[in-house]
């Protein structure tokens, strides 16, 4: 697998996108992993991931999203979003995960990339922006890798996004990111009209025949606004995906990423263990996309590393999570979420102003984490990798190993 694997990347990735990516993310990204890891043992906490929701405006309607995609447009403006990669690299970052909204969206994505050729970037993307042309800039840049969103079939994505033809719009953009050689991935958040299509070996072959690189499976979260929680994953389904994802990491040639469990299987939170946090369209500096309370901005004076060291929401909030959960305190304990939220006078994020309301009208439900049901990775690349660099860092001691 890994062979085949390495054989694709290498004869199908440009070579100035190969660079970038084995430099900016593998190298500078594990140092600032290392990094990370030697700040936590002083007690000071800075993500070495940090992900930008850059804008809020979207041409989807997605079920179940929380950002507010029909609100007048907020975006992070272009000096704001350098300062804050500019201060997070004086400190050992190089990896960002850019988001939406629908990133292509910002006048100033593009311009943004170029200022920074020596971080990497991660783009969500519903993909239906991504012209030849803009396919074309991404290659000269070779700093950023395209994360294409698919939901399912022709109907099923439909419904999904609130549009018609999505899947076809979405297809195009896929393929003018592979046709440009650029390191690509699809994601897919995984729900109850598309598990059956998408986790599947199928499904993961169409992709290698296209020439995918990589892909993500999420799972759906109900939260914000407007929850459908009748798409939510059962306990047996999220360890069903667990179980598919660990088997074909073994066997198909094609790179499967997910966020919430270590080499050993036990499940994890980034948020809670301080390996990631986001910062909202205002420039809020939130605990997670889905928790939508601040008590901080990236436009403060003072810079974003003395803002997120220097935080007692956040340190609250990663404490709290690693105490009573290894999975998601917002779909676990949303009870937490608000209490929390109260404790410290964080504001409401959200344009709606209605972020209190929706977690008291969510019902507790499982995430990630399923005790007693862990499936420790079984290839060696990804074990190796997780046990080094992407793992619970010791936050959960009071858990009982679990």
């Amino acid at each position: 697998m890994i062979f085949s694997l390495g054989s694709r990347i290498l004869t199908t990735v440009d070579p100035l996108c190969l660079a970038k990516v084995a430099w900016n993310f593998g190298f500078k990204g594990g140092r600032s992993v290392l990094l990370f890891q030697q700040r936590m043992k002083k007690g000071v906490y800075f993500p070495p991931f940090l992900y930008v929701s850059i804008l809020n405006s979207c041409n989807l309607r997605c079920q179940g999203c929380w950002v507010d995609v029909e609100a007048p447009r907020n975006a992070i403006d272009l000096d704001t979003l350098n300062r804050t990669v500019n201060n997070a690299r004086e400190h050992g970052n190089s990896f960002f995960g850019i988001l939406g909204g629908e990133p292509f969206m910002h006048p100033g994505l593009l311009d943004f990339l170029a200022q920074h050729p020596d971080c990497y970037f991660q783009l969500f993307t519903n993909g239906q922006f991504i012209t030849e042309k803009v396919a074309k800039s991404l290659r000269q840049l070779g700093n950023a890798t395209p994360l294409v969103s698919v939901e399912g079939s022709t109907s099923v994505s439909d419904e999904r996004r609130g549009k018609k033809d999505v899947l076809n719009k979405t297809l195009r953009g896929l393929r003018n990111c592979l046709d440009q050689k650029l390191l690509t991935g699809v994601a897919t958040s995984l729900c109850q009209t598309n598990i059956d299509d998408l986790l599947s070996v199928e499904w993961l072959q169409k992709l290698i025949d296209m020439g995918v690189h990589y892909t993500w499976y999420h799972t759906y979260r109900p939260v914000g606004p407007k929850i459908s929680p009748e798409l939510a994953l059962r306990p047996e389904q999220i360890t069903q995906v667990r179980k598919f994802v660990t088997s074909q990491r073994a066997k198909m040639p094609i790179a499967i990423v997910d966020a919430y469990y270590d080499h050993n299987g036990k499940a994890l939170c980034p948020m809670a263990t301080g390996i990631s946090h986001h910062v909202s369209p205002t420039g809020a500096i939130e605990p997670c996309p889905s928790i939508q309370f601040a008590t901080e901005n990236i436009k403060d004076e003072r810079g974003i590393y003395e803002t997120f060291t220097s935080s007692a929401f956040l340190k609250d909030f990663r404490d709290t999570a690693a105490k009573h959960t290894r999975g998601c305190i917002v779909l676990e304990r949303p009870d937490l979420v608000k209490a929390l939220a109260l404790k410290h006078g964080a504001a409401d994020t959200t344009v709606r102003q209605t972020a209190i309301a929706e977690l008291d009208s969510m019902t507790p439900r499982t995430s990630q984490w399923v005790p007693d049901e862990e499936i420790p990775e079984k290839h060696w690349m990804y074990k190796v990798a997780k046990r080094f660099f992407y793992h619970d860092f010791g936050v959960y001691q009071g858990m009982d190993g679990k």
